[in-house]
This record gives C-alpha cells, sequence and structure tokens, in this order.
C-alpha cells in the first residue's frame, strides 16, 4: 500500500476528483452533473487520497470563521469504503487545519455518516438540512 494525500494537479487528477465527489455524493440522489461543484471551490483546500496511485478518497477543507474549519465534500470511492480511507483523509483534513491554527472543525454530516464522525470525535449539535429535500444533515463539530 503506498498512500499519498495531496492536491489533485493535472487535469485529469482534477477531472477524477470531481468526477468521485459527483458519483458518490450527487448522482445518487439524482442531481445534474456540475451540482458538485461550488464557488467555495475556488478558495477552499482540495485532499485526494491515493493509493497507488489510485484515487480512493477525496474531502474540501473551508474556513468558516475565525479558528473554525469547516470540512465539505468527504468522499470514498463505493469499492474502497471501510478500509480505512475515510479516516485517512479526514486525519489529513484536521491535520491541516490545525496547523493553520485553528482549533475547532465543523461539518454537515448525512445521516447514515454520524457513527464514522462519531468514531473520529466529533458531537452531534443539531438537525441542520435536508439536502434536495431528502438527505438529512446533522452539523458536528470537534474541537482541537
Amino acid at each position: 500500500m503506498s498512500i499519498e494525500i495531496r492536491r489533485p494537479v493535472t487535469p485529469k487528477e482534477w477531472e477524477n476528483y470531481y468526477d468521485m465527489r459527483y458519483n458518490v455524493l450527487r448522482k445518487p440522489l439524482n442531481q445534474p452533473l456540475g451540482s458538485e461543484r461550488n464557488d467555495g471551490d475556488l478558495s477552499g483546500r482540495h485532499f485526494a487520497l491515493y493509493d497507488n496511485q489510485i484515487l480512493r478518497a477525496i474531502a474540501r477543507l473551508d474556513s468558516a470563521g475565525e479558528g473554525i474549519s469547516q470540512v465539505r465534500f468527504v468522499a470514498v470511492h463505493p469499492d474502497s469504503q471501510g478500509k480505512g480511507y475515510g479516516r485517512l483523509i479526514m486525519e489529513a483534513v484536521e491535520g491541516s487545519s490545525i496547523k493553520s491554527g485553528n482549533r475547532k472543525m465543523i461539518l454537515h454530516a448525512r445521516d447514515y455518516a454520524l457513527d464514522f464522525y462519531v468514531r473520529l470525535g466529533y458531537n452531534k449539535i443539531e438537525k441542520s438540512y435536508k439536502l434536495y429535500d431528502v438527505l438529512q444533515h446533522y452539523l458536528m463539530e470537534k474541537i482541537y
């Protein structure tokens, strides 16, 4: 296993990054291509986990105020779930947040991902929003 976590660089890496974001997070909700992107992509820090040069997981880190980061668009390829890639990419994102001087991470977890984030030390705060009126999300936070 040769794992590397970094920002996508080449046009093909960026294409694969956004394809994973779409296929894992938007297509199952019957959303159109393009719905996986937003204005935050210009300012966010992008993370891609490669195992033997194959993209396995992605995430984006945003600023959410003084001393606070927000992780968004966390996705693990369906064939790679349950193998620790989600934990690894979250550890990389959290490490980057801490290195930037932040002391708190927030996220809006899908209802089916709550247990994953609780295992990583996040606390559920409250129901936040229902994505596309179908998928309940919950505000969670972790204080470093």
